[in-house]
């Protein structure tokens, strides 16, 4: 069957901005300063640059930290471009926010070289690794964000993968994680997202879709928002 969205073989490096995070998540930046983030499959976003620099100690988690920034570095501009080209003229996405794609360039462009500069600077905030596994202690974090890895490559990884990330998270979580978005690239709800409310293993865990008024991939507008239970 042939794929209605964005199709892509692996998972790229495309950074988001502070201002973008705000919108997925529905955060509220005064009240998080002072507050421990932990920012997980984080890639080349400038969230915890930009965050940071205003008081928020947020600590950003990925495989690609283990790279040099050069390496990292030559990997941004060919993915960038790759995904700009496959997305004009898909229907599974809404250009409200962006417009056009001349603009999601300079949203992107901005978050890799923010990045890229903040990792050369402060490369202590960027912990390598991959899920379902964290190099952090029990409760170490207020707060866990997660964008465009969990529910979004529903084709890549399955769905032991999800439930043991989403323990795993909460495990270092003592406050609450947000996930976004609940859609597959192809724009449809995420399969995995009722099962996990529906597992036992998780009955600890309480589980909340709240919508937002972001949307640029289509159905995207909600983050799932998990908690401990009691």
């Amino acid at each position: 069957m042939t794929k209605q969205g964005l199709v892509l073989d692996k998972v790229v490096l495309l950074g988001r901005t502070f201002e973008e995070y705000v919108r997925y998540f529905a955060l509220d930046p005064v009240a998080l300063r002072g507050h421990a983030v932990l920012d997980v499959a984080s890639g080349v976003s400038s969230f915890c640059a930009e965050a940071n620099a205003q008081g928020i100690h947020v600590t950003a988690f990925d495989l690609i930290y283990e790279l040099p920034p050069d390496q990292i570095e030559s990997r941004c501009g060919p993915d960038l471009d790759h995904v700009l080209k496959s997305v004009e003229g898909l229907q599974t996405y809404k250009w409200d926010f962006y417009k056009n794609p001349p603009t999601l360039r300079t949203y992107r462009e901005h978050a890799y070289k923010t990045f890229l500069a903040d990792y050369r600077a402060h490369r202590s905030r960027y912990v390598p690794g991959s899920l379902p596994r964290l190099p952090f202690r029990n409760g170490q974090f207020d707060l866990t964000l997660s964008s465009y890895l969990i529910f979004v490559y529903e084709d890549h990884f399955d769905y032991e993968f999800h439930k043991q990330s989403v323990l795993e998270i909460m495990r270092v979580t003592k406050g609450e994680a947000r996930f976004y978005p609940l859609v597959s690239f192809e724009a449809k709800r995420c399969s995995y997202v009722d099962r996990l409310k529906n597992d036992p293993d998780l009955r600890h865990l309480a589980f909340e879709e709240v919508e937002t008024d972001f949307e640029f991939l289509v159905n995207s507008n909600s983050f799932l928002r998990v908690r401990h239970r009691g």
